[in-house]
């Protein structure tokens, strides 16, 4: 298979979307000049041109885009060439209305906006296919291309007839026969039985609470329909560019994927990011994404798209301070990227994303923003060739799992308050703050590598993934666990007991009397910090090895926290101190340490290869001591036992 290393080669690619079918061609050149002039070295194209491409069915206008190849290669610049299928022409719904999508209520999501297309229709296949094919055959040979980018932002559900029908023919090869499906689905329940395929819909509007199951297949079958779309592209570029890497960008940790069965699908993962400026939590949310994304890929991935200012999509959009775009961007590449890419090249003056930023924005080349651009270009040449294709080791995993998520957005659960988003973020807070670096992994993935491993919630697990976890104990690895943890099975059945038995064994459980949800706001207290959102009635063996009690309240002496062997289990979620010490002093105890110890608050520390990235997310400087002397590749200056970093500094630091 084509790799990332195919396209960077030695370099970290650095750009972004550009889409000058929205200027006059003199700007072209203007563009080409200054993407000279800030080194950057790849654009992508076509992302959202189809209407330009085929401006009415079966018509072909390649001119300017064969016009644009040859500039970008004349001036050596790659393109990441784009399949413009996320966003269809009007003429496409307007000639085949089955090709646009319905929600949940009927409702037509029409032309005018982009994502405007239905999965399921095999009329939008055939003119997906059919465009990537004229594609694909012109810009084969083409010297400038590096990679191909299909679609954009997979986000589309579709509750039409369309849509109705192969959600049946998934069903049926799922389970083969009602008989099978009916137990599945819990159809017993509220008179649900099913007597014909033909009988069942996609989750439409109901009068009441849908059938839990059903919305649960319904968003696998989702994910099934959008990598089909996917691939069927992907399939059509790879036959004519076998060597040419071929990719897609996700959304982190969007609900409509399960980016781990997609991943295996790419040449290169990549993924849009965009953490708020404000967000006291930005950089953490933004190290969790990268965290993820890295582990999804096994190795480097790409920063497909992030703003270089603003965004327009919130309901305040603040630009980013001096220094946070090229803070962040190096985060991004301590943690494993070998592409720093934006969306935009050139801000828009029209349409609806004429407020969020470009790498040029409204200010021009005398803005801020460009001139901050050409910084980080110039940063990114000179540290490119020492960390491209390197890759970052860690001693501690996170599980995450889609169908566990999926399976607990539900109607009729115990309490809206619980986020796995939220309690993911949490988690990872706690192992980022004490700079313990951390990959992801899937709960049926080998383990056997990590010192630690840790669950915030996983409702749903598998059999398999429950032997997964017992073997990793039993093979000598620490596990820490979550509340609400194994609850269900894959079909979103209650296991017996509340909790899968196996798991209760493992972790001391001899009874999990009830759950006690916490209202918003409300903690609990424990002995010797506060817990939040969550909290269990357990009543423990006799043999269990360590208990922190609650204290007070109906749960007064019960165990809030309980550790048998190497296995322990957190029935709430601890405030974020208490749960930094908690984890940090488990990993500790399991071999794995920060990258560094000692650090100043806000100061991040990661290895990449032998390479030492320090960031300061603070505002105001600091002094950070350095265990040997090291090379600053950003500025080549000799740091022997300690380094200052000012607002939003960093260092990449070579021994």
């Amino acid at each position: 298979m084509p790799r990332i290393s195919d396209a960077t080669r030695g370099r970290i690619l650095f750009g972004g979307d550009y889409n000058p079918e929205q200027w006059p061609e003199e700007t072209w050149y203007e563009d080409v000049r200054l993407m000279k002039d800030a080194g950057v070295n790849s654009v992508t194209l076509g992302v959202f041109s189809w209407a330009k491409l085929e401006p009415e069915p079966g018509a072909r206008e390649f001119g300017w885009l064969d016009r644009l190849m040859d500039l970008m290669h004349e001036n050596g610049i790659g393109v990441v060439l784009a399949t413009p299928t996320s966003s269809p022409p009007p003429w496409l719904g307007r000639l085949h209305p089955e090709t646009l999508p319905r929600d949940a209520e009927g409702r037509v999501e029409w032309w005018g906006g982009r994502q405007h297309f239905s999965h399921s229709s095999a009329t939008y296949r055939h003119y997906a296919a059919a465009i990537t094919e004229a594609l694909a055959a012109r810009y084969a040979g083409h010297p400038a291309l590096t990679m191909w980018h299909i679609n954009n932002e997979y986000c589309t559900f579709d509750y039409g007839d369309e849509a109705a029908a192969a959600f049946r023919r998934w069903l049926r090869e799922k389970y083969g026969t009602l008989d099978v499906l009916n137990a599945a689905w819990g159809t017993a329940f509220w008179s649900q039985g099913y007597d014909s395929w033909d009988g069942i819909l996609p989750p439409r509007h109901a009068h009441y609470m849908k059938n839990p199951t059903q919305v649960l297949d319904f968003r696998r079958f989702t994910s099934d329909m959008l990598l089909e779309c996917y691939t069927a592209e992907r399939d059509i570029v790879a036959r004519h560019t076998p060597d040419i890497p071929v990719t897609t960008n996700f959304m982190p940790l969007w609900i409509g994927q399960d980016a781990w069965r997609w991943a295996e699908e790419e040449d290169v993962v990549s993924v849009d990011l965009y953490p708020d400026p404000r967000d006291p939590l930005g950089a953490q949310n933004g190290a969790l994404v990268q965290d993820m994304t890295r582990s999804q890929a096994r190795g480097p991935w790409m920063l497909m798209e992030q703003a270089a200012g603003p965004v327009n999509w919130r309901g305040v959009n603040h630009p980013k301070p001096r220094g946070l775009n090229r803070l962040w961007s190096l985060q991004a590449v301590a943690r494993g990227a070998d592409a720093v890419c934006y969306f935009q090249w050139r801000q828009s003056r029209q349409g609806a994303e004429k407020f969020h930023s470009g790498m040029v924005s409204h200010a021009g080349e005398r803005g801020r923003t460009y001139q901050e651009i050409k910084q980080l270009g110039a940063e990114l040449a000179r540290i490119g060739g020492e960390v491209a294709d390197r890759h970052s080791v860690s001693d501690v995993a996170i599980l995450h799992d889609w169908n566990a998520w999926w399976a607990g957005v539900q109607e009729g659960c115990l309490s809206t308050q619980v986020d796995t988003p939220a309690v993911l973020g949490a988690w990872h807070r706690a192992l980022w703050e004490a700079n313990v670096t951390t990959d992801f992994a899937h709960p049926e993935h080998d383990l056997f590598g990590y010192k630690l491993v840790v669950v915030p919630q996983l409702y749903l697990l598998t059999d398999a993934a429950i032997e997964n976890l017992l073997a990793y104990v039993r093979g000598g690895g620490t596990l820490v666990s979550g509340f609400l943890t194994g609850v269900a099975d894959e079909d979103d059945r209650v296991r017996s007991g509340g909790m899968d038995a196996r798991l209760r064994e493992l972790f001391g459980i001899r009874t999990l009397h009830e759950w006690w949800p916490l209202d918003a706001g409300e903690t609990v207290e424990c002995d010797g910090f506060r817990g939040t959102l969550w909290s269990e009635e357990i009543e423990a063996v006799d043999d269990v090895t360590e208990t922190v009690p609650y204290k007070g309240g109906e749960l007064d002496g019960l165990p809030a926290v309980l550790r048998k062997g190497r296995a322990w289990y957190v029935s709430t979620l601890p405030e974020p101190e208490a749960l930094r010490s908690l984890l940090t002093g488990v990993a500790a105890a399991a071999g794995a340490r920060p990258v560094l110890d000692g650090l100043p608050a806000g100061v991040e520390a990661v290895r990449r290869g032998e390479l030492l990235f320090l960031l300061n997310h603070g505002r105001e400087p600091v002094t950070v001591a350095v265990p040997a002397p090291h090379e600053d590749l950003l500025t080549g200056d000799t740091v022997t036992d300690r380094i200052t970093l000012g607002r939003y500094g960093a260092a990449v630091l070579k021994p």
